[in-house]
């Protein structure tokens, strides 16, 4: 990519700017843990809304999802806006018990409802997710995007055809990941949550505005001068009903549905996928929430965490209802790029090789960007990615730390910690968790694989447990933590096994059965209702838990709903379920168009 003076100007405009902003918020000395962490509970709406998106926004999207895009279709938009269900269930039922509770951390939640096992577990998996599935893979997407800017194999001389070809390393994408990993680490460690909320309200504003400003620029390009004509054409060739489209489609068809046969039928303009789509089956939508959901968006410390940050109720109530309609817009900026793109009939496409179009396929947006974007809003697109993962580093790292000060130093090794100990602690933590990050990123540029299948992959094998425990722990009274480690210990035990399946006795099986296990999203469903099954029946061979553990704070209780009814608003122009209701109406319109229409 070749940057011109005013693109610099722009990104390091942007920069300077962000830099000013979480300056002048965090610049008093940060010495209390709540500041630190929790952003002295201060937090209005518009900022819960706008960094809960930003921090969930990153490399992920702009690269992953795009590439998946490419290459699936418009289906991979489905876990954007299927969220606005797990927002919907975490505005009228969660937010209020987890306020409620007073807790810092949603292991600490976990341990109020069951016991010290399960926060110290969830507090470990919590980290060991922060690193593999948030810092790794959003580090090495960082470094793909810096590579692919600022050229650092060309600049050493470095044979680009040698690296694709793997007969040497790749230098100038592991000097990138480096690089954005300590820029980004190096504020997120130094300031506290407050800092990187604030950042995030600036952030989340240039992304939104820059990459719909992509996405028109991609129509108008494929429709010679005119958006509307532009969308018509990318529906028409997306629909592959001929040509070279038609074709490609048919051969490639065996990548998208496990156990199919080349010209078996695929519409990649449909949100609903047969059972056996190899990422996003149509039961995502029935029980995506449950499984996956309600991981991470309401005990996924590094999301929730601005929640817990926010002024009260209503402003934490309102915040994910801004988020819900930031989550309805985000495939128009991370989606259709991808359908543009197949458009644009890219060379990577007629690759033999499923893995080396994935790869190539990360690369769509900055190549959307070269190819589209004038000068000046080059440098600021790409300063807005930047943005993007600066936002997301910052987050799982101030989420880290709160977890490994408060879950594990101040829980198990200094009970009698002072505040600022605990916030020097938590910026240690955050650094070893860093540098083991980098590492893995180097890993993940080793190997050829799609950012979004990879996280997606780690995420359904991950959260099953923990969404089943909370759920059915947040709604039946008689489950106790023993039932609760018991089912987390068996439906891990069972996902290991369903990978063990995938990859050996059914690899190469087209039966039935096989074609349903494939499917990671499917397999998250398999864990997550072994997880509920295990938890109701070893609750009747165990003793009732303690009456503190299932109080009404922590438990429904039907006779007393008075907690749900708190921050809904006065008026109907700040009323939390008119607002809910229309985003909820939006998603029903997007579900039905990209089903039934195209």
């Amino acid at each position: 990519m070749d940057l011109q003076l005013l693109d610099f100007v722009s990104f390091f405009g942007y920069f300077f700017f962000l830099s000013f902003i979480g300056w002048y918020v965090g610049r008093s000395k940060k010495q209390a843990a709540s500041d630190y962490f929790l952003a002295g509970k201060t937090l209005p709406w518009y900022v819960v809304g706008s960094s809960y998106i930003a921090a969930n926004i990153s490399t992920e999207h702009f690269l992953g999802m795009i590439g998946a895009a490419v290459l699936y279709g418009i289906v991979v938009a489905t876990p954007e806006w299927s969220a606005v269900i797990a927002f919907s269930f975490l505005i009228w039922l969660f937010i209020p018990f987890l306020l409620g509770s007073k807790v810092y951390t949603t292991p600490e939640f976990l341990e109020k409802r069951f016991n010290k096992e399960i926060r110290l577990l969830f507090a470990f998996i919590t980290i060991l997710a922060n690193v593999t599935a948030f810092m790794a893979p959003v580090i090495y997407g960082g470094g793909l995007i810096v590579e692919e800017a600022l050229g650092f194999n060309k600049l050493m001389g470095l044979d680009i055809a040698s690296i694709t070809a793997g007969y040497i390393p790749n230098w100038g994408l592991f000097i990138s990941i480096f690089l954005i990993a300590f820029a980004s680490g190096v504020w997120a460690i130094w300031g506290g949550l407050k800092s990187v909320a604030w950042m995030d309200v600036l952030t989340i504003v240039i992304m939104v505005m820059g990459g719909l400003m992509v996405t028109f620029l991609g129509l108008s390009y494929i429709g010679d001068g005119s958006i509307v004509d532009g969308f018509s054409r990318m529906i028409n060739v997306n629909q592959c009903h001929d040509g070279w489209a038609s074709e490609w489609l048919n051969k490639n068809v065996v990548n998208m549905l496990a156990g199919s046969a080349e010209g078996d039928s695929y519409n990649r303009l449909s949100v609903l996928q047969p059972v056996n789509h190899t990422t996003t089956p149509w039961t995502h939508w029935v029980f995506s929430f449950f499984y996956i959901g309600l991981w991470y968006t309401v005990i996924n410390q590094h999301m929730i965490q601005k929640v817990f940050a926010a002024k009260d109720i209503y402003h934490a109530r309102m915040g994910m209802v801004f988020a819900s309609f930031l989550k309805l817009l985000l495939p128009f900026i991370v989606v259709v790029p991808g359908l543009i793109w197949f458009v644009m009939k890219p060379d990577f496409l007629f690759s033999s090789n499923w893995s080396v179009m994935s790869e190539e396929a990360n690369k769509t947006y900055i190549m959307m960007i070269s190819k589209l974007v004038p000068p000046f809003m080059t440098g600021l697109l790409l300063a807005a990615l930047f943005g993007a993962i600066q936002s997301t580093v910052s987050s799982v790292l101030n989420s880290t730390s709160t977890i490994f000060t408060l879950d594990f130093y101040k829980h198990y090794v200094n009970r009698q910690a002072t505040e600022a100990q605990e916030v020097r602690v938590g910026k240690w933590a955050g650094a070893i968790i860093l540098i083991v990050s980098i590492a893995l990123a180097v890993l993940l540029a080793m190997t050829k694989i799609n950012i979004f299948v990879y996280i997606q992959t780690l995420y359904t094998f991950i959260a099953p447990p923990f969404s089943a425990i909370f759920l059915i722990g947040m709604l039946w009274k008689k489950v106790n933590g023993q039932d609760a480690l018991t089912a987390v210990i068996v439906s891990f035990v069972v996902g290991i096994l369903l990978k063990y399946l995938e990859f050996g006795p059914l690899a190469d099986s087209h039966t039935a059965f096989a074609q349903f296990v494939k499917p990671f999203a499917n397999q998250g469903l398999i864990v997550w209702a072994v997880a509920m099954v295990t938890c109701m029946v070893s609750a009747h061979f165990t003793p009732k838990p303690k009456a503190e553990q299932v109080s009404s704070g922590l438990v429904l209780n039907l006779k007393d709903l008075t907690n749900l009814k708190d921050g809904l608003g006065s008026k109907w122009y700040n009323s939390v379920g008119f607002w809910w209701g229309i985003s909820f109406a939006l998603m029903v319109v997007l579900i039905l168009s990209f089903s039934l229409i195209f």
